[in-house]
C-alpha cells in the first residue's frame, strides 16, 4: 500500500471518495464499482481489513500514531472526507437531477456501468468453465434483486442498525447497490436523504447562530437514526473487509467473475427506461409512508420509443457514461506507467 502521496495524489483521491459517495446515494449504483475502475479497490478492501484486534492492540499500547500507519489511515482518511463531502454536495445535486432529469441520469449510470463491466473483464485473463458458472450466479442474483419488492419504512433503531451493515454492500461489493438495498428494505429516504438533511439542518443553524433548544430536539430523533445507522455502516464496512480480502486471496479469479456477473445483473435496475409503480389499497388509492410521501412498488420497464428526441439524448448520455469509465482507465495506465518508468 501507498503511504507517500503528493498532493496531486491526495486531491484525486479526495474527489474519487466523492465519486464514491455521490454512487452509494443512486438507487442501482455501486460504490464499488467507482473504486474498481478508478484503481483503489484491493488496496480500499484491504485497508479496512487493517482495522482488526491487532490495530486496537497497537492503539492501546503505542498510541494514535502506530494505529493510523497499520489501517494505511492517510488513504482511508483522504476518501472517507470524499464521501463526506459528496453527501452535502454532489448528493445533493443528484437528488435535484434525479427528480428534473431522470431519465439522463439513468442513463449515464447505465453506460458507466457497460464500461465498467469491459474495464473489469479486459484484464480477466484466460476464462474457464469454472468462472463461467460464477458469472452466471452473479448475474442471475444480481438480476434477481433487482426485482424484489420494497418493504415498509421502518425506523426501529435495531433495524436502522440492521440496514448500515446490509447497506455498505455496493462499497466492498461492486454491483450490489446498497442504496438499492435500503429502498428493499424501505428505508432508503429515511436514511439516506431524511436523516441527511436533519443533519445539514443542525449544521446551518449551528454555524448561522441560530440553534436552540427547540430546532435541536426536534432535529435530534432524525440524527439519532443516523448516527446508529453510520454505526452499522462502520460495522458491515469492517466485516464484510475482512470476509472479501480472505475471499480473494484464495479465489481471486472466481470473485472477480462473480462480481462482473452481479454488475451486469445490476443493469436491470438502472435501466433508464422506468416508470415508478406505487402500493395501493384495495379501493386503489395510492398507500403513503409516515411523512405523507408515495410508497413506491416496483418499477416498470420498457423499450425506449425511438420517435422521440429525449431517447437519443438519454443514449448520448450512456455514451457519455462509458466515456467516462474510459477515460478513468486511459487516466489510471498513463499514471501506472509513469510510476513505473
Amino acid at each position: 500500500m501507498n503511504t507517500t502521496r503528493s498532493l496531486s495524489d491526495k486531491i484525486w483521491l479526495v474527489i474519487k471518495g466523492i465519486a464514491m459517495g455521490a454512487a452509494n446515494k443512486v438507487p442501482g449504483v455501486s460504490g464499488g464499482v467507482i473504486a474498481f475502475v478508478a484503481g483503489f479497490y484491493e488496496e480500499f478492501i484491504y485497508s479496512l481489513q487493517r482495522v482488526n484486534r491487532h490495530s486496537f492492540s497497537l492503539l492501546r499500547k503505542d498510541g494514535f500514531k502506530a494505529f493510523y500507519r497499520e489501517i494505511n489511515g492517510g488513504f482511508l482518511g483522504l476518501l472517507i472526507t470524499g464521501m463526506v463531502i459528496s453527501y452535502f454536495s454532489v448528493s445533493q445535486l443528484l437528488d435535484y437531477a434525479l427528480i428534473h432529469y431522470e431519465l439522463y441520469v439513468w442513463g449515464g449510470f447505465f453506460g458507466m456501468i457497460i464500461g465498467s463491466i469491459y474495464y473489469i473483464a479486459k484484464d480477466f485473463g484466460r476464462w474457464r468453465s469454472s468462472h463461467g458458472f460464477y458469472l452466471l450466479l452473479g448475474a442471475l442474483v444480481g438480476l434477481s434483486i433487482s426485482f424484489l419488492e420494497p418493504a415498509r419504512e421502518n425506523d426501529q433503531i435495531w433495524f436502522v442498525f440492521f440496514c448500515g451493515i446490509i447497506s455498505v454492500s455496493g462499497m466492498t461489493l461492486p454491483g450490489l447497490s446498497g442504496s438499492f438495498i435500503l429502498m428493499l428494505l424501505g428505508n432508503y429516504v429515511l436514511l439516506l436523504v431524511d436523516s441527511v438533511n436533519a443533519l445539514f439542518n443542525f449544521l446551518s443553524f449551528m454555524i448561522q447562530g441560530e440553534l436552540n433548544t427547540t430546532v435541536a430536539l426536534e432535529l435530534w430523533p432524525m440524527i439519532k437514526i443516523l448516527l446508529v445507522f453510520s454505526a452499522g455502516s462502520l460495522v458491515g464496512l469492517v466485516s464484510f473487509s475482512h470476509l472479501l480480502a480472505a475471499v480473494l486471496k484464495s479465489y481471486r479469479k472466481q470473485t472477480y467473475a462473480t462480481i462482473i456477473g452481479f454488475i451486469a445483473g445490476s443493469l436491470g435496475v438502472v435501466w433508464p427506461w422506468k416508470t415508478k409503480i406505487f402500493a395501493t389499497n384495495n379501493l386503489g388509492e395510492v398507500l403513503m409512508d409516515a411523512k405523507g410521501r408515495e410508497i413506491i412498488k416496483d418499477f416498470d420497464r420498457y423499450l425506449p420509443d425511438l420517435a422521440l428526441a429525449q431517447t437519443y439524448w438519454a443514449v448520448l448520455f450512456i455514451a457519455v457514461g462509458i466515456a467516462i469509465v474510459v477515460a478513468l482507465e486511459m487516466m489510471n495506465t498513463s499514471k501506472k506507467a509513469a510510476n513505473n518508468g
